[in-house]
């Protein structure tokens, strides 16, 4: 029910919590990481449980832990009320005697639990809310200026919020995109300041499609404007590396569009021909990708159906299915007006698409011209 960062609650209720329950048959990291935090914290009242035939990682072994059956999509009802049963008794117990179930505290034997009073917990509890209340308000300002294309502001709350969490990867993303899309004090003084925010996140190792992305677009930038050649292949270089890794479909699309700006560079045909034929073949894979993704059933519940609609329309374009990508730009901008999207986002789907029919020689491109 808490709607700020989860962390301040998570850390209070694993302290104050009378007993903790941790299923760990998944392995999820968050729950093994937070089953050790109660361990450091409370010698007893912890119980661990997992499916039978679960893998129990090797720290955790040795230490008691309650099983239970898993048949198939769901647990039998017999087997349910066999665990219920169990589980209610070894609460009781567990609450009853509080022995040592925490292998910091078997192991460790004269450690002594942390202890304080509640006023001190809720003193603690208050300035941490105060940090939590801050901070959520800058990211909050950051992400409304971005979406206003008031960018100096967003700069300010991004940088802001960074002090306060200086290795957020989302911050530092959101920090770039905002200072290569200011073009303050210059268009190429902004896009090299972005680059220098968004080294900071190790791109050439990274597999995060918004750090790619992002990085992919500063590169292409600075060669629209420098015309450096050297620009434009890291930008290949980190657009087809998410695109290649994790097939994201918004890297793939810049992926293709620099393809084609690279067979422009070409005084070979045969050259020419390997990077326009590379960049059709990597739009046609994004069309099924893409198509898959506006087919499932949770389209209409992600955060991205913007940026899909808008990928599936330059898509098309480049692929020369002119009536299916005006549908989808008609959806791009029937959202837009519903979901007042910020101006930067219209004009970067306007510049986009205009390149993409130029350089795929569409013939509503050489209309448009005409017009």
């Amino acid at each position: 029910m808490h709607s700020g960062h989860i962390d301040l609650p998570m850390y209070e209720m694993l302290l104050r919590a009378e007993l903790v329950i941790a299923d760990i048959s998944t392995g999820n990291p968050n729950a093994l990481y937070e089953l050790g935090v109660r361990h450091a914290l409370k010698p007893f009242s912890t119980i661990i449980m997992k499916e039978s035939k679960g893998k129990l990682h090797f720290d955790l072994n040795h230490t008691n832990t309650f099983t239970y059956d898993h048949l198939g999509e769901d647990i039998g009802a017999s087997e349910a009320r066999r665990a219920i049963q169990d589980l209610t008794s070894l609460i009781n117990e567990v609450l009853a005697h509080q022995r040592p179930d925490s292998p910091v505290y078997t192991f460790i034997p004269r450690l002594i639990q942390p202890r304080m009073s509640e006023e001190q917990i809720e003193a603690l509890l208050q300035k941490s809310e105060e940090s939590e209340e801050q901070f959520a308000y800058m990211l909050e300002s950051a992400e409304a200026a971005l979406h206003s294309d008031q960018f100096d502001a967003a700069i300010t709350n991004f940088a802001a919020a960074a002090q306060v969490r200086p290795n957020d990867t989302y911050i530092t993303q959101r920090l770039a995109l905002s200072t290569y899309k200011s073009q303050k004090p210059t268009k190429i003084a902004a896009l090299i300041n972005a680059l220098k925010i968004i080294n900071e996140l190790t791109p050439a190792e990274s597999n995060d499609p918004e750090t790619l992305g992002i990085t992919g677009a500063i590169h292409k930038r600075i060669w629209q404007v420098t015309q450096d050649p050297a620009e434009l292949e890291l930008a290949i270089k980190y657009y087809g590396r998410g695109f290649d890794i994790r097939r994201d479909y918004y890297t793939g699309e810049n992926q293709a569009i620099c393809l084609d700006y690279r067979a422009e560079l070409e005084t070979d045909p045969v050259e020419q021909s390997y990077y326009r034929v590379s960049a059709r073949k990597t739009r046609e894979e994004l069309e099924a990708i893409l198509n898959d993704i506006i087919m499932s059933p949770n389209f209409t519940e992600r955060s991205d159906q913007k940026w899909v609609l808008a990928s599936m329309a330059q898509v098309l374009f480049g692929l020369g299915k002119k009536m299916e990508a005006l549908q989808f730009e008609q959806r791009f901008f029937d959202y837009q007006a519903s979901n007042h999207l910020a101006q930067w986002v219209i004009d970067t789907f306007n510049a986009s698409k205009e390149d993409v029919l130029r350089l795929t020689k569409s013939p509503q491109y050489a209309s448009d011209q005409k017009s």
